[in-house]
């Protein structure tokens, strides 16, 4: 059975692993664009989803979550620009290149629940009596 891991920590352990495997990158000017490009694109995911749990609203909630999956999008783009151009290689990228694939569709189902509840109108309502989508714990 696979161990439960919320997906605000899988985020930070993500964002903490890409930081890490960018020292690896070339010092060169290619180099130093993929890397801003990804540990922008990868902490903004991470911090976008923070900031759709504290969401004040339904439709912030929402738009952040849409946010952080386009950031998750565009880093995994960039983790696999980078094995296919040969810049950084070994289970790494491997590992990296498959958590942003389960974060993107992990965040992709969380935006479609929290859209259809938005459009519906209704929520799941947890324990604490609140009105939350079960997916990102929030709304």
């Amino acid at each position: 059975m696979a161990e439960f891991r919320d997906i605000g920590e899988r985020l930070v352990d993500f964002s903490a692993a890409i930081i890490r495997l960018l020292h690896r990158l070339p010092a060169s000017s290619i180099g130093k664009k993929i890397e801003d490009q990804m540990v922008r694109s990868a902490m903004s995911s991470g911090a976008n989803y923070e900031e759709a749990r504290g969401a004040d609203s339904r439709a912030e909630f929402c738009n952040k979550l849409q946010i952080a999956l386009k950031e998750m999008r565009e880093t995994r783009y960039w983790l696999c620009l980078t094995e296919r151009a040969g810049l950084v290689d070994g289970e790494d990228i491997q590992r990296a290149i498959r958590e942003a694939t389960e974060l993107r569709a992990i965040l992709s189902k969380a935006v479609a629940t929290a859209r259809g509840k938005a459009k519906s109108g209704t929520g799941i309502t947890s324990r604490d009596g609140s009105n939350k989508t079960d997916a990102a714990g929030a709304w």
